[in-house]
């Protein structure tokens, strides 16, 4: 082994620059989530996962998660973390921490399966991308997802390259953690099972690591039937799949009838790479490189042998997610629920990228993934629902609380779902009733501090500018004495805002925005609403 004494000084000089590059980076991804989880107010979906986790006892935190569409794992954790504080930032930091360290694994792995120069393009893509730096700083299963995908691929390779056990258990374990922190871990362990056999198989390895690769599979299909007995099939008899696939995710099911199936893949694969890097061209160019290296991978030459695994792993996990949309299981577009596809797309994106044949310049290529990222970063066009950092100022919920704290005593403020959240977070202390199992259709009136909250108890999604006046309607027979409500939101309901506006003023309301994605609207009851 070579000492320091024995490197010649440049090698020695350019490890030197190499390890405080990466410093850099991780410095500058790390402050840029920080920055967004302290300067943000929680989302709706945000708050719910906090509230599912403020339980009693672990027991009851367990059951309550068991009520939403994902694993249980998060909520767990937030039981306990919680206890340190319950701050944005404090809540929001384990998140941070992990979408930061994601990026610093990929980089790992890519050095292992390609070379140092497309690691590099792989570390900027994933420290800076913005759906990534956004997920990284909220309260969501995303960040710990890529954490553990990203560990289980990168122990994979060196339990493969050192024919050790240790690392095979340890990549079995950081997968069975993503099993339990977000289903789409079925497709990614999918893959990696079929990426993990080919390898194995390819070259010779010791019947111990094979024995152990089996184990672990087995291991993981016990999770998924503990996963699937244990809360999937409530949720398909509660009818919640069938109810997302209805109405914010429809765009991203295949639906016979409706959809054809070549423009269906086509149009969500490119929607998909618009997500992740949040605007429209920059998406296309990725896609166009994604392409390049795997045509590369695959092309028939004397080193294909050594890519068809690798380029098997890039394009699989695309396949079978597609394959799922089709079926109507899983959707496939540019939604966040896609988002562990990314540690493939980049990965992919890079190989493209180092093999493109551009003048040979060892510059050109790294300002290309500077100008894109500065693109993105400067001219965001994201898809799917989402709230802009400078709508969710924390500053704008300040200003909302105010406005709803000085409002008279015994008020009555009308919400949905999403908005009960936000207000018992905010403005209730914590102290409002909140039910986590299956409502009913009808209205929940909860009290608040010196104030009532009147919840539509079937507006999951939030509240319908289409249905509002029949719900609106409901609420003023269930509150006979009341002569005004005080409508909140907030959330994603920046979709044809002025239309929305427009239509409360027609019910007699008089909206003040706190921001697209944060309204109060005072409506006065008419002579024709008294009469019903």
């Amino acid at each position: 082994m070579a000492t320091t004494a024995t490197v010649p000084a440049e090698q020695v000089q350019s490890r030197t620059g190499a390890t405080w590059l990466g410093v850099a980076l991780l410095a500058a991804g790390l402050l840029l989530r920080l920055r967004l989880a302290w300067a943000t107010f929680l989302n709706p979906d945000e708050a719910l996962h906090y509230f599912l986790s403020r339980q009693a006892s672990l027991k009851l935190a367990y059951e309550a998660s068991l009520t939403t569409a994902h694993p249980p794992l998060m909520i767990l954790f937030l039981h306990y973390w919680s206890r340190l504080g319950s701050s944005e930032v404090v809540l929001r930091l384990p998140f941070v921490l992990a979408g930061t360290l994601f990026c610093w694994i990929m980089f790992l792995w890519m050095r292992r399966v390609t070379n140092s120069r497309a690691a590099w393009f792989g570390l900027a893509l994933f420290l800076f991308a913005p759906p990534l730096i956004s997920l990284s700083a909220e309260i969501r299963q995303y960040a710990l997802l890529l954490l553990f995908c990203a560990s289980a691929l990168y122990l994979l390779e060196r339990a493969l390259s050192e024919n050790s056990g240790k690392w095979m258990a340890l990549s079995a374990a950081t997968l069975y953690l993503a099993l339990f922190t977000h289903y789409s871990t079925l497709i990614f362990a999918a893959a990696i099972g079929v990426y993990g056999l080919i390898r194995l198989l390819q070259r010779s390895h010791p019947a111990k690591l094979m024995v152990t690769w089996m184990a672990t599979q087995l291991g993981g299909l016990g999770i998924c039937a503990f996963l699937f007995e244990s809360q999937i099939s409530k949720l398909r008899h509660s009818g919640v799949p069938s109810e997302i696939a209805a109405t914010w995710l429809r765009g991203s099911i295949f639906h016979r009838g409706e959809d054809h199936v070549a423009s269906f893949a086509w149009t969500r694969t490119l929607r998909l790479f618009r997500y992740f890097f949040s605007h429209g061209t920059i998406g296309v160019l990725g896609f166009l490189l994604f392409v390049f290296a795997i045509v590369a991978m695959f092309w028939p030459d004397r080193q294909r042998e050594e890519r068809f695994a690798l380029g098997l792993l890039l394009i699989l996990p695309f396949l079978i997610t597609l394959g799922a949309a089709f079926a109507g299981i899983y959707p496939y577009g540019g939604t966040r629920h896609d988002v562990f596809l990314v540690t493939f797309a980049i990965a992919a994106i890079c190989i493209g990228l180092d093999r493109l044949p551009l003048p040979q310049s060892r510059w050109i290529k790294p300002a290309l993934v500077a100008a894109a990222l500065i693109i993105c970063s400067l001219f965001p066009s994201p898809s799917g629902p989402y709230i802009t950092p400078a709508n969710q100022q924390r500053e704008l919920m300040r200003q909302a609380i105010s406005y709803l704290g000085a409002l008279p005593p015994s008020s009555t403020i009308f919400t949905d779902q999403q908005g009960s959240m936000v207000l018992n977070y905010y403005f209730c202390a914590e102290r409002m009733p909140l039910t986590f199992s299956e409502q009913s259709k009808l209205l929940l009136r909860m009290p608040c501090g010196e104030y009532y909250v009147l919840t539509a108890g079937n507006t999951q999604t939030g509240f319908d500018r289409q249905t509002f006046p029949v719900v609106l309607g409901d609420a003023w027979q269930s509150e006979p004495k009341e002569q005004r409500l005080y409508v909140f939101q907030s959330g994603w309901i920046n979709d044809k805002e002025q239309d929305w506006l427009t239509e409360l003023r027609r019910l007699g309301g008089d909206p003040r925005n706190f921001g697209p994605n944060l309204l109060v609207c005072p409506i006065t009851r008419t002579t024709a609403q008294s009469g019903s």
